[in-house]
């Protein structure tokens, strides 16, 4: 099956382009995902890069992304297709006004179609194949875990109306979970697997430096090497590469070149995002600082 990517090197070096810094580990699932066209579950906690690894797959693939955001109570029919009523409504009374009503047969129609997120990702008639992004299905029901993978095996759903729609070009899918919920083993079976962990200061830095050319050089690296000490803390939610990215731009936006202590309080918010988290790093903050 041809891949827009030579190799995994090649792979990396383009999510590089699109300042996604990977490691080989998540560079190789990603290709091997692309390349033998099997659903990649990515796990691991919030703000380690999961959403933004299929993003930038997407981007390195020049691949339309469409996304899937799960949560309770999400219904199959929610990502396949819903019809345009609005439009029917208008054909309905254009129709009327010329004498000639139309017929049900008339207004379930492609015309009248409105393609969802995973219908769209099967309709894709390429080249190359979409990238479709199950985001958070750890949060979807028991229900569309089931049809998702009957989705996914089969590359294909149905739409009572016009019928069974098969992929010309499967997409590539990744689908993204905080482990808020075991999935079915039916489901992980499915899948090819990468847990990716958050990476240590020294990647963060590079990782904040890309994302904010403002707070490259020793800011970076001291917003890193104390967001890692704030991960050994017994906070609530521990902080990840995206609120190390936030923090950063924060201080940025604000113009500090340092991470003191004054340029650290005003901008905690960034950072942590529980009132008790806030105040225990308050507490702590001269320590927190006081090995930069």
């Amino acid at each position: 099956m041809t891949t827009p990517f030579t190799d995994v090197d090649d792979l990396r070096a383009r999510l590089d382009a699109q300042d996604y810094l990977a490691d080989d580990a998540l560079a190789t699932a990603l290709y091997l995902a692309v390349r033998l066209r099997q659903p990649l579950l990515l796990e691991g906690e919030p703000g380690v890069g999961k959403t933004h690894a299929a993003r930038a797959l997407a981007a390195a693939a020049e691949a339309p992304l469409l996304r899937v955001q799960c949560y309770e109570g999400l219904t199959a029919a929610e990502t396949i297709y819903e019809w345009n009523y609005p439009r029917q409504l208008l054909a309905i009374r254009a129709a009327e006004a010329r004498g000639t009503p139309l017929a049900d047969a008339d207004l379930f129609t492609e015309e009248f179609l409105l393609a969802r997120p995973l219908l769209a990702a099967i309709d894709h008639p390429g080249p190359g194949p979409a990238v479709l992004l199950v985001d958070e299905v750890d949060r979807a029901d028991d229900a569309f875990e089931a049809f998702l993978f009957e989705a996914l095996a089969e590359q294909a759903v149905t739409i009572p109306e016009l019928g069974t729609r098969r992929a010309r070009v499967p997409p590539v899918v990744v689908l993204t979970s905080n482990r808020t919920r075991d999935l079915h083993d039916a489901l992980k079976r499915r899948c090819l697997y990468h847990w990716i962990a958050h990476p240590d200061a020294s990647r963060v830095a590079q990782i904040v430096a890309r994302r904010v050319p403002g707070a490259q050089g020793p800011l970076a690296e001291r917003v890193a090497a104390v967001v890692e000490r704030m991960r050994a803390m017994a906070l609530q939610k521990p902080p990840g590469v995206a609120e190390a990215v936030s923090w950063a731009a924060a201080l940025d936006a604000l113009g500090a070149r340092e991470l003191d202590a004054g340029a650290a309080e005003r901008t905690l918010g960034s950072v942590c995002k529980y009132a008790e988290d806030v105040e225990m790093v308050r507490a702590g903050l001269a320590t927190l600082l006081g090995h930069g």
